[in-house]
């Protein structure tokens, strides 16, 4: 979450007017994140997110995202419902851009969790893959194995200025996810975005909700399991820690066990999965604007990951 967008208080007063939420009492902006602009507001009808989407957000996208997020809190799945005006409509407009309220959700999220936080959030992860199932909306994965080559032909100049000789290490490294991806796995509904900062727990240290569904899609369900296996199981130092993935995976396999096809196709999703997200922080390394409310993520943190899944080094059972 982050801020590209301000918002005055006329602006927010007049798109509070078409809400039964009474009038704003709190209003300020969260600077977590990368993507949309976020604030935390508090009215005199309770506390909520509201999200200015910004331009990576497609407009035709939006409904499939917040329809999402009511379906699964509609299946017990502590997910964020989006907040309907008089009218019912759920997608507004402020300031010309698209625009939501959501719920605000409790519980915090844990910037160095444990082998225990990663149990505790596999499972969730579990749980939405088995809440997701039914959900009539469809949205193909536009950040999946296919629209990486032609992202990166996009910003090659700036992978070689971050560190030279790394373009054409990424050249072999895309060839060979291309011949490797494996294909036909059990699929459905991914948050493909399931990072510690999207997790919520509770004081106890129980799962206690997922937030930002903005990149949501449809996608083998072992790609959404790879993507969290290099957010929560990495330490700062590089190293891959083992017993933080077992935990993930048993926590995971609760609620939901692999396959031994998905088991086996772990290791190269993984490796893609570090490829899918060192090329869109490459993408935005460059281009956060001046003064924003946000610091662009460093790409270099991902590649040093995929570098790992390269060598093979990485245990996951």
């Amino acid at each position: 979450m982050a801020v590209y967008t301000d918002i005055t208080d006329e602006e927010l007063s007049a798109f509070l007017a078409d809400f039964d939420l009474g009038q704003a009492l709190a209003f300020k902006g969260i600077a977590e994140g990368v993507e949309n602009s976020n604030f935390l507001l508090e009215t005199e009808g309770g506390r909520f997110i509201l999200t200015v989407y910004e331009k990576r957000a497609r407009p035709e996208d939006l409904p499939y995202f917040l329809n999402l997020m009511t379906w699964l809190a509609q299946r017990g799945y502590p997910s964020a419902r989006a907040i309907a005006d008089r009218k019912g409509a759920t997608l507004k407009t402020i300031r010309g851009k698209p625009a939501a309220l959501v719920e605000f959700l409790p519980g915090l999220s844990i910037r160095k969790p444990t082998a225990a936080h990663c149990r505790e959030a596999g499972e969730g992860l579990a749980h939405l893959h088995l809440a997701g199932e039914g959900y009539a909306g469809r949205r193909a994965n536009d950040l999946g194995q296919a629209a990486w080559s032609p992202l990166f032909a996009k910003h090659r100049q700036a992978a070689e200025g971050l560190k030279p000789g790394l373009a054409a290490t990424i050249d072999k490294d895309l060839a060979q996810l291309a011949l490797m991806w494996p294909r036909n796995l059990p699929s459905g509904t991914i948050h493909a975005d399931y990072f510690p900062d999207n997790v919520f727990f509770r004081p106890d240290g129980k799962f206690a909700a997922a937030i930002d569904f903005y990149f949501a899609c449809d996608d083998a369900y072992a790609y959404d399991i790879a993507v969290m296996l290099n957010a929560w199981c990495f330490e700062t130092d590089g190293s891959f820690n083992v017993t933080a993935a077992q935990a993930l995976l048993a926590g995971y396999q609760r609620r939901r066990p692999l396959s031994p096809a998905e088991k086996d196709a772990l290791p190269i999703l993984a490796r893609g999965a570090a490829m899918r997200f060192f090329l869109t922080r490459l993408a935005d390394w460059g281009a956060t604007p001046a003064g924003a409310l946000v610091k662009p993520k460093d790409p270099l943190e991902y590649e040093r990951k995929l570098a790992v899944h390269r060598e093979g080094l990485v245990l996951f059972a």
